[in-house]
Parts: C-alpha cells; structure tokens; sequence
C-alpha cells in the first residue's frame, strides 16, 4: 500500500521543480539554437542582398564617373579647345549617357580667353531632351563644393547630395574631375569637368529593396545625411545622427559611426519607420563615400520561431498542469497527518511543552518517525529549560560578581584629573579599559618622597580574574618597595622575588617603573618581563 511507502517515493511520481527545470532547458536550448540558425540564415541572406545591390550601384556610378574622366582626356589632349568644342563634347556626352543626368565644364578665369573671367556650360536632361545652361563667374560656382574641393585636393571626388538651384533643379550628386592645362609654363588645374547623378534612379533602386512587410534600405552620405529613405521628409533634411539624438538611440548613433567609416557590419537596431527591434546590415559604397543600409525586422523574420516555440511553450504548460494536479493529490495524502503536527509545533512557538502526541496508527513512514521525533523533543526541551534557568541563574551571579570585580579594579587605579593641581613641574594623564570585564592591565602613579614622582605601567599575561589578582599583587608591592629604595631596578627585582615564589600557574607580567626628579628633571626608569 502507498500509505506504507516513505513519503521520497510518493513524491518521486511527479517532480515538479525538476520537471519544470527540464522542460525550461529544453525550451530555451531550441529556442537559442533556432534563432542562431535563422540569424545566421539572416546575415547571410543580408550580406548576399547588401552586395548585389551595392554592386548594381557602384556600377552605375562607375559609368557616371567615366564621362568627367574622359571629357578631361579629350580636353587635356586638345589645348586649343573653345566654345564650340566644350558644347559638342558635353552634348555628346550627355546624350550618349542614360546614367548621368547632366555634366558640366567649369573653367578659370581667363581659360576660354582674356575677355571671359569666369564660365560654366552644363548640359541636362529634362523632358526627354537636352537641354543647356551658361552660367559665369556670378553664379558664384568658386564657391560651391563640387567645384571648390577637388580644385583643392587636386583630384576627382564625389560631392555630397544637394539641390541643384542653378542648373538642373532636382536633387543630385555630382561628381567631379579636376581639368589641367599649361599656364605660365607651369601644368595647373584651369577647371572642372562633372557629371550629375539623379538621385530619382538611385532612390527607385533602393526603395526595391523588400524585407518583409516593413524592411527597407536608404542610403547615406558620407557626413551621414539621409539620401534615400522611404519617409521622404527625412531626404536631405536630416543626418542618421539627428535621427539618433532625437531617439536617444546610441545604438543607432554607434552604426551611423560604422557607416561614414567606410566600414560593413550587422548590428541589432530599431527601425525609424516602425519603432520596433530591427538588423542593420551595412555595406560602403568606396567610390562614393557613401554607405548602404538595409533594415531587417526581427519581428517579422522571427515570427515563424517564435509562433513554434509559442506552441512547444503551450504544450509545456499544459503538461505541467496536468503534473501539477498530480502532485497536488498526492501531496494531499500526505499532508492530512502532518497538520497534527503542524498545529503541535504552534503549541511548542508559544511555549506549551504538555501537548499529548501519539504516533498516528497504522502509518510507519517518515510521518511516523516524525511524530516520536515530536515527543522525543518535548521531553528533551523540558529537560534543557530546566537545566538553562540553572545554568542561566548562576551564570547571572558570575557576572554580577564581574561587574562588582570590574568596578573594585578600575578603583585601584588613580581616575581623578589633575591630581596634583599644584604641582606645575609636569601634567599626567591615564585612563584603563579593560579587554574583559576584568583584566592584567593597569598603571599607577605616586610621590616617593616630596620630591620624587613614581610612575608604573603593567600588562599582566593573559586576562580575566587570575590577570586582575596579581595585577593587584604587583601594583601593591610597587608602592611598597618603592618608599624603600628610589632606584627602579632594585624595586622590580624585589617584585619579582616576591611574584615568582609559589607561582605555580607561571604568571607573569610586564612592567614599566620610572621615577622623576621634579627639582632636577632627571627621569630614572627600568623595563621587567619584556626588553
């Protein structure tokens, strides 16, 4: 019968904290593998999309940065070139070209000829045609960037997008090639030739990037502005590092450093649009400066994990409801008998030692053993209370005589400050604190004579009562041998004849004696017990 079994093997049918371990380890361990599998699947399948796509577009950018490049070939190897041949190649150039939205020539002063300080042709599209601009030296074009850094750094480089006011009207990139030519006998920069890039064709093939219902990818420059995005009042408006001060998003902030570094990388983020957790993957655009960035929702790309494990997780939760009520029952069975106990122990808390207990019948299991355990204790805690209040009795008795001992110890010793107010030759002061109620410590000051001041400091080994008699005994035959003779030594050698005889516990203690001559200020002193 279950009834005769110990109460290990009625609860060894339902464990419930360790099948509840189990099942957690279980749970968790499938969980982390699955979702490593499908993040891994996920920076693969990114890392993958990011280069096709970078790819696509360093493509382009490549044929866009042609154009400017050969147009300086065709002029550097004509010096004689003019108005005329600046037009042709520049119409050529556009019209031949379905990657680049316009190019320009801009020269220095005086290029062209002595009369024209300053010039710029540009060529664009617009309507399925080509159409062209002449601008000079009012329009300020020293100034701009396209024009002013690689005039600089004298070598081609890609600007950062901007809205094209006097040309184009649309926003753009341009990228630009430093023009030279002989001057002064000397090999000079005397312009720049461009190409524009439409940022339409590059925002068409960067919002066809799909993850899911809500993945997405935008690019940025290589200050971190926003140059395509799919909320489009971010578009110039707004650098990832505005958008990460506004979020307090440093994680934001940290992958926007990534970016603009140049550098690739996967990182956990969240999503601008959404607001919710996300990937980032990036990837630079090297000829550019620019940088490539795709979101990934993890709610959407781990939706088919988490709806299995949400599954595994119910069925674990209704096993462990159906091992609960098990355990339950059989925990009930258990209990009825133990409640008796239980209500004895309450008794025993509030000091009841005359409960009567009897084994319950027909139980002879751990219960059982557990019920004469019960009167085994009442009988024993009887037995201990009475023999306490014995012990605790006399023990109250030591310790009064103690504090009385303390008390008549500490009144050996001199406690009054000064004690000889009238004496200006020298000040004093001592104070005793005991380790124990009583202790070997103690110290002691005295005249000899009128003008001979004795001063005592002792440390008796050990502590307790035994320290404290013969710190007495010492302090005693000091004071007595001291009025015999004024020389320290001679009075601690008596001392010790007289601390030595009949020493059968082997005390001993050290002391320090000196005596001062108040008239001479001559200070005579002696160690004992210790150097």
């Amino acid at each position: 019968m279950i009834r005769t079994k110990s109460i290990a093997f009625k609860l060894a049918f339902a464990i419930l904290a360790s099948s509840t371990l189990l099942f957690m380890i279980i749970f968790g361990y499938n969980y982390a593998v699955t979702r490593n599998m499908l993040e891994e699947k996920i920076r693969d399948s990114a890392s993958n999309m990011m280069y096709r796509v970078a790819n696509r577009i360093e493509s382009i950018l490549k044929v866009a940065q042609s154009v400017p490049q050969n147009l300086v070939y065709n002029l550097e190897n004509d010096p004689a070139y003019d108005y005329e041949t600046i037009r042709k190649l520049l119409y050529t150039s556009v019209a031949n070209n379905a990657e680049i939205y316009g190019a320009a020539a801009a020269l220095e002063p005086f290029v062209i000829d002595k009369y024209t300080p300053g010039f710029v042709a540009y060529y664009y599209k617009s309507d399925g045609k080509i159409l062209s601009t002449w601008l000079d030296e009012k329009n300020s074009y020293f100034l701009s960037d396209w024009y002013q850094i690689p005039r600089e750094i004298d070598r081609a480089v890609w600007s950062n997008p901007y809205y094209d006011e006097s040309g184009g009207k649309v926003i753009m990139a341009t990228y630009s090639v430093p023009l030279h030519g002989i001057r002064d006998g000397r090999r000079k920069i005397v312009g720049i030739v461009t190409a524009d890039v439409s940022l339409e064709w590059l925002e068409a093939m960067v919002s066809s990037i799909k993850v899911g219902k809500t993945g997405y990818g935008f690019i940025i420059s290589r200050s971190g502005s926003i140059i395509t995005h799919p909320v489009k009042s971010l578009i110039m408006n707004e650098t990832i590092f505005d958008i990460a001060e506004a979020r307090g998003d440093r994680q934001l902030r940290d992958i926007g450093k990534e970016m603009i570094k140049g550098n690739s990388g996967f990182a956990p983020s969240t999503s601008i649009v959404t607001g919710k957790k996300c990937w980032i993957a990036y990837v630079p655009l090297s000829d550019s400066g620019w940088s490539l960035a795709v979101v990934f929702p993890q709610n959407e790309l781990m939706s088919d994990i988490i709806e299995l494990n949400t599954i595994v997780f119910c069925l674990g939760i209704l096993g462990f409801i159906v091992l609960l009520a098990v355990i339950i029952y059989i925990s009930h069975s258990i209990t009825r008998p133990i409640s008796v106990l239980s209500r004895t122990t309450r008794d025993i808390a509030k000091g009841d030692l005359n409960f009567k207990l009897t084994p319950v019948a027909g139980i002879k299991d751990e219960v059982g053993e557990l019920t004469e355990s019960f009167i085994y204790m009442r009988d024993a805690l009887k037995k201990y209370i009475k023999d306490l209040t014995e012990t605790t009795a006399v023990k109250e008795r030591m310790e009064s005589e103690l504090r009385i001992a303390h008390d008549i110890q500490l009144s050996l010793v001199p406690k009054i400050f000064p004690p000889f107010p009238n004496n200006e030759e020298f000040d004093i002061y001592a104070v005793l604190e005991p380790a124990k109620e009583v202790g070997g410590d103690f110290y002691d000051f005295f005249f000899v004579d009128e003008t001979h001041f004795c001063v005592v400091i002792g440390d008796v080994v050990g502590k307790g009562v035994p320290a404290a008699l013969l710190m007495a005994v010492v302090k005693t035959l000091v004071k007595t041998y001291a009025v015999e003779t004024k020389r320290p030594e001679l009075i601690l050698e008596k001392v010790n004849k007289e601390i030595a005889r009949d020493n059968e516990a082997c005390l001993f203690v050290t002391v320090f004696l000196g005596i001062l001559d108040i008239k001479t200020g001559d200070f005579a002193y002696a160690n004992a017990g210790h150097n």
